[in-house]
């Protein structure tokens, strides 16, 4: 599979240790940075380009990292087509994969332990979208509300 990554300082450790984990298990990794420790970099350059990416090409995932990830998922949830959620543990990642089709994982290093992070990015990438038509309704209604700001019907 081809998975997109991005970071900042904060996780450069653990991205380093995921890009050669990845590359391990087979998948074609592209990182979109940082490149260098640079303790005063800013993650939306590379978290935006992984986000970019993985929209551009259908059939990828992305993992974004941070700190805490909280604001990497957030840049990344500006970009049309991903959905990024924010992860800490295994049983997150399956769900945001089966029930949310979520397309990117974000990761806090200083919250996760290289051994998690791993396991955590191996169930996002392993698991796909059920389908389930109440799941794909829900993606629909929000993916409705980004291209009109129109607010689903009560049921």
């Amino acid at each position: 599979m081809r998975v997109h990554i991005g970071g900042d300082h904060a996780a450069y450790d653990l991205q380093q240790d995921l890009v050669a984990f990845l590359e391990s298990e087979g998948h074609e990794v592209t990182n979109h940075g940082p490149f260098t420790l640079d303790p005063v970099d800013d993650y939306p350059v590379f978290v935006l380009r992984a986000a970019e990416a993985v929209a551009g090409n259908p059939e990828s995932l992305g993992i974004v990292l941070g700190g805490s990830g909280n604001g990497e998922q957030m840049a990344a949830n500006k970009v049309v087509g991903v959905r990024a959620a924010l992860c800490y543990n295994d049983e997150l990642a399956q769900l945001a994969r089966e029930h949310n089709d979520a397309r990117v994982i974000s990761i806090g290093a200083r919250m996760s332990s290289v051994e998690q992070s791993r396991s955590m990015v191996r169930t996002f990438l392993q698991t796909p979208f059920s389908g389930e038509e109440r799941h794909q309704r829900r993606i629909d209604m929000v993916s409705a509300y980004e291209d009109s700001k129109t607010l689903p019907d009560l049921h």
